[in-house]
């Protein structure tokens, strides 16, 4: 088979399209044949940085969707079957045209959705439903902030707010962007690369702020969002590779909860993945939420993906397809 390794951390030069063996499921694990990889901003992260569990050299990508094609030892337990068409929440080494994936991070792809879409919303979408419903159960009444809201996860979170009968004020940083992140449901939408939209949010909110913002914009953006809250309103700051701000607690304003949610701790439990993944799959089936493919790639081109999601000029999901 063929996926993309890297042996240093670096830009997008460091990724190789290698020729590695084939694996061969262990017990307790499924062989994919992938038929889509997701791209993340986490992925360009890995590649740069790296982290816990990103030492080179490795395979990158942590979701996709696939069909297995084999089951190791014990695997049957969950009952899959070759066959079935499954979906994966984090893997590493995603970014391959074969994968041996625990059984227990597989979900079934119901008959109504498309490997794009599922491969899709098993990051960026189980990470809209952890913000709206445990990271602040959001609901009629209440108004969100929503940085990069013409992007994956922005527009994901969109649609689920507005599902849940929210006032969306939507983030974008171009105007280009502004008409996707209305088009996902946002009622407002202003154009801000980085802070000082605090202002805006309190003049569309009649000087009393947000109830929740969330916000993955990186140190640019902190302290304006916070700014941008009213008394005990909901500072949700996700994505460790944007950037990590010092501060005193003694500076976070209006008595503002501040909360940095991590998806797997949504998704714990092999039930909790099971079930909250459903309820994705659910709202696609039902249309309360789409997905928006900003781009498609072949496998081996995922540099120029990963160049694309960095330069900011992409809106929605982008894919990589063996």
């Amino acid at each position: 088979m063929h996926a993309i390794r890297i042996e240093a951390h670096g830009g997008t030069e460091v990724m190789e399209w290698t020729a590695l063996p084939d694996p061969v499921p262990g017990p307790g694990e499924a062989l994919v044949r992938v038929a889509v990889a997701g791209v993340n901003y986490m992925d360009v992260g890995a590649r740069q940085v790296g982290g816990p569990g990103w030492a080179p050299p490795f395979l990158l990508g942590v979701e996709g969707a696939g069909r297995v094609t084999a089951l190791g030892e014990g695997a049957e337990a969950e009952g899959f079957a070759v066959g079935d068409r499954v979906a994966w929440f984090y893997h590493p080494g995603s970014y391959a045209e074969l994968a041996a994936i625990p059984v227990t991070s597989l979900v079934r792809v119901p008959d109504g959705v498309a490997d794009e879409t599922a491969a899709a919303v098993m990051m960026q979408g189980l990470t809209a439903n952890h913000f709206t419903t445990e990271t602040y159960p959001i609901g009629p009444g209440d108004t969100a902030v929503v940085h990069a809201a013409a992007g994956g996860v922005g527009r994901l979170v969109t649609q689920m707010a507005k599902a849940r009968g929210a006032r969306v004020i939507g983030l974008v940083s171009r105007q280009e962007k502004a008409a996707v992140a209305a088009e996902a449901g946002a009622d407002h939408v202003l154009v801000s690369a980085g802070g000082g939209f605090e202002e805006q949010v309190r003049e569309l909110t009649g000087g009393e702020g947000a109830h929740v913002v969330y916000d993955g914009g990186g140190i640019p953006t902190f302290r304006s969002s916070q700014l941008a809250l009213r008394p005990h309103g909901v500072h949700a700051y996700y994505g460790p590779f944007m950037g990590v701000p010092s501060f005193a607690v003694t500076d976070l304003p209006n008595s503002i909860l501040l909360s940095y949610p991590v998806v797997q701790h949504h998704v714990r439990t092999r039930e909790a993945l099971v079930r909250r993944s459903a309820e994705v799959f659910a709202m696609l089936e039902q249309g309360r939420i789409s997905v928006l493919v900003g781009g498609r790639y072949p496998l081996k081109d995922a540099a120029t993906a990963h160049a694309d999601l960095e330069s900011r000029r992409t809106t929605g999901k982008l894919l990589l397809l063996p």
